[in-house]
């Protein structure tokens, strides 16, 4: 121990494993040194409550290897970021779970949500920790999901030990702080806290877990309706002063009568015609493609369903094949490349007639035309809360340009 004090917590080693943890889990290091440390006698492990306090036991950091630590540190702050306390809470409510004996059910169930994916990678499973398979459980499902499928009895009376605090089921422990009590975290840093992990785990790619990226996904919601914004930038587009106008000798011109044996071409006002063009580079993903063609459909609804007026340009590094829109599940995304849509701008101003609107759907990973096209553009662009690259770290992106309508697609998240 560090410390000449026998049965005081070992802080350096504690402190140390935290450390392991963040290094190999880099995209929760903010929320891992988000909790504060309570030295406590009364938990059996360490525990955690709402408030973003962290009990610990001396005795238990002085058995356990530094690796484990890091381990537990990880889960512990897991029921936090979940928000376990919270959904115990809803649950226990909804279905009438009361007592003891139903908070540790819940605690056992928030534990096999988080182990079935958090270790390996540099990360040791500490001895104990409760797994899905050791209660003959699926993997990769919820709480909710898991409390509906056990219930007390031989498989679980060695987990009678179990308890990761009020954190992970809502039910206040004796040893708790409480709302008032020293080092607790207020909601909107609590929310905080949550964002930047957000951010952490969609804004760099690596090997995060299929459970913390779903969690991440669910976490926040858009605080703007872009689809409705897009769908307006596209009107606005497609309906402004000059577009789909042209002169015709197909009628005179109400100026005529002025200019006696001179024939004057009248202006004519067509349907404007709009191309999508489609980013199908790697950084775009499957998901982000199927939102894509969703926007498709939603662009032809905006120019009065004239799918014969719409065309689509899937671009990576290169431009594919013009197409007209018949069915948007008939479009072939092709690409998987390097990213450069100006090969899709000149392709697409090459048309006959040329567009009237353009509409680029992409991630911003490229380099954009030099000069305003004729035509107005529209940028959908995928939100990213980072973009980077690997050989190069100090890498950053164009961003679109002044002259391009931009509405985020996703974009930034603000709390539930």
């Amino acid at each position: 121990m560090s410390t000449d004090h026998a049965g005081t917590l070992d802080r350096d080693k504690l402190f140390t494993a935290r450390l392991h943890a963040a290094r190999v889990r880099p995209y929760l290091a903010t929320a891992l040194f988000a909790l504060h440390v309570v030295e406590s006698r009364q938990v059996p492990t360490m525990a955690v409550d709402p408030y973003w306090r962290c009990y610990v036991s001396p005795a238990f950091v002085d058995r356990t290897p530094v690796e484990e630590l890091a381990g537990v540190w990880v889960h512990e702050v897991s029921h936090l970021l979940r928000d376990h306390h919270g959904r115990g809470d809803r649950v226990a409510r909804d279905r009438g779970l009361t007592g003891p004996g139903e908070r540790l059910r819940m605690n056992i169930a928030a534990d096999c949500e988080i182990n079935d994916d958090v270790f390996g990678d540099g990360l040791a499973r500490p001895e104990g920790a409760v797994e899905p398979s050791s209660l003959l459980l699926p993997e990769g499902q919820l709480m909710e999901d898991y409390l509906r499928q056990f219930r007390l009895g031989p498989r679980t009376q060695h987990l009678a030990w179990l308890d990761c605090g009020s954190g992970a089921d809502g039910l206040p422990r004796e040893w708790d702080l409480g709302p008032d009590g020293a080092y607790a975290l207020s909601p909107q840093e609590r929310d905080a806290v949550r964002f930047r992990v957000v951010e952490g785990i969609t804004g760099r790619p690596g090997n995060v877990p299929q459970g913390w990226r779903r969690w991440a996904e669910q976490a926040f919601h858009p605080p703007q309706p872009w689809r409705e914004l897009l769908g307006a930038a596209v009107r606005c587009a497609v309906s402004a002063p000059g577009v789909g106008e042209d002169y015709t000798y197909g009628r005179p011109s109400r100026r005529s009568a002025g200019l006696p044996g001179v024939v004057l071409p009248a202006l004519r006002r067509r349907p404007p015609r709009v191309c999508v063009i489609i980013d199908t580079s790697g950084s775009v993903s499957d998901a982000e493609l199927g939102s894509a063609l969703l926007e498709v459909t939603a662009i032809a609804r905006a120019v009065g369903g004239r799918r014969d007026l719409v065309t689509v340009l899937p671009c990576d590094a290169a431009a594919q094949v013009v197409g007209p829109l018949c069915r948007a599940e008939d479009i072939a995304l092709i690409g998987g490349g390097g990213t450069d849509l100006r090969t899709g701008f000149a392709r697409a101003l090459r048309q006959s007639p040329c567009p009237d609107a353009i509409v680029v759907l992409t991630d911003g990973q490229t380099p954009w035309p030099v000069s305003r096209p004729p035509s107005r553009t529209v940028v959908g662009l995928f939100h990213r809360a980072a973009r980077w690259n690997e050989d190069d770290p100090d890498y950053r992106p164009d961003s679109p340009p002044e002259w391009a309508r931009v509405v985020t697609i996703g974009s930034v998240p603000t709390p539930r």
